[in-house]
């Protein structure tokens, strides 16, 4: 036996949700152990790290000159290859409680959409980071085993992920993806679009952390039964001083209402390519809303009311991805179909 075998056998293995807002990592002996936002504060020259996951996303807008505050992915692939691999690195480290010979086996969720090239640089991203094998899997996939749909039947799931840059839709069939659409529009553009319509119709500039807790405090994509209201601090930016002005559910909505018409004219699109036999199944099944976009207010009920069909949001939807990840970690033989295959196999 092998010292990597060995540490196999410690159940040292784990399967990572690399998004864009937020990365998860699921262990076999643990479960979600790490649940962090995908950001970095760091020096300028990118040699020391200053913060990870939460201690840096409270930096953002508010970081020295001596510091960069990064977001290192963009649209769910990796935008910045060297401060991916520390980010990387650190968590690794912090799931085995910063044992240093530990070289785990990683399963990494991507989105459907992903380029070959994008695939190698997460592949290196994460050799580079301490792993000692690398698998990948696509998120509506992972989403599906995580929300325990029977993707190995002979039967039509869909399944779609919203994430922080992307938005995934997939009908999945006898454990493979059938027919998909990935578009780079996810929780991101939500929170530009607050920022955006802010500063055009009451001329107030917010950041992205004001823009994101408006988004989830009085967000939403369907005419609620109570409309919500908050007051919102930010700069005028005629007088250029702080001010608060009151925000209405209303006005959110109408905010983003563009972007969440993209994402159901995905799904429509979706269907255009999708075969009879398997439509008739989500017509009875419905559509299933995994990450953290479907927890957006009325979203369900919106898609249901446009497609005509039954919307469920999955049980922690946020955490679904890498519960299903974890799930294919635990019994990597049977789900072994389901992962991506390597350019040279």
């Amino acid at each position: 036996m092998s010292i990597f075998d060995f540490f196999g056998l410690m159940n040292n293995d784990i399967a990572i949700d690399l998004g864009t807002a937020n990365t998860l990592v699921y262990k076999k002996i643990g479960g979600v152990v790490i649940d962090e936002p995908s950001v970095v504060a760091v020096s300028t020259d990118n040699s020391k790290i200053f913060a990870i996951g939460k201690e840096a996303k409270v930096m953002l807008g508010k970081n020295p000159d001596e510091v960069n505050v990064i977001k290192p992915l963009k649209d769910g692939v990796i935008a910045n290859y060297q401060v991916t691999e520390l980010m990387l690195r650190n968590l690794i480290m912090r799931a085995h409680k910063k044992r240093i010979l530990v070289r785990p086996r990683v399963i990494v969720c991507v989105p459907s959409g992903i380029t070959g090239v994008e695939k190698r640089a997460v592949r290196d991203s994460v050799l580079h980071a301490g792993a000692r094998e690398v698998h990948l899997i696509s998120e509506p996939v992972a989403a599906a085993i995580g929300a325990e749909l029977p993707i190995d039947e002979a039967c039509g799931n869909m399944v779609m992920d919203i994430g922080g840059g992307t938005s995934e839709i997939a009908v999945i069939s006898l454990s493979h993806i059938v027919v998909h659409n990935s578009i780079r529009v996810g929780g991101d553009k939500l929170d530009s679009d607050i920022i955006n319509y802010l500063r055009k119709k009451s001329n107030l500039h917010v950041g992205l952390q004001t823009a994101e807790k408006i988004k989830q405090t009085i967000g939403s994509a369907y005419p609620l039964k109570e409309e919500l209201s908050m007051d919102v601090r930010g700069r005028d930016i005629i007088s250029g001083y702080p001010v608060t002005i009151k925000v209405t559910s209303e006005e959110i909505r109408e905010a983003l209402s563009e972007t969440v018409t993209i994402m159901i004219d995905a799904i429509k699109q979706l269907f255009e390519k999708t075969a009879p036999e398997l439509s008739a199944d989500i017509a009875e099944r419905g559509i299933f809303l995994t990450g953290g976009g479907a927890l957006l207010k009325g979203l369900d009920e919106r898609i249901c009311r446009t497609v005509d069909l039954p919307v469920h949001v999955v049980p922690d939807s946020m955490i679904c991805v890498v519960r299903g990840a974890g799930m294919v970690l635990e019994d990597i033989e049977r789900y072994r179909q389901v992962l991506i295959k390597k350019m040279e196999d």
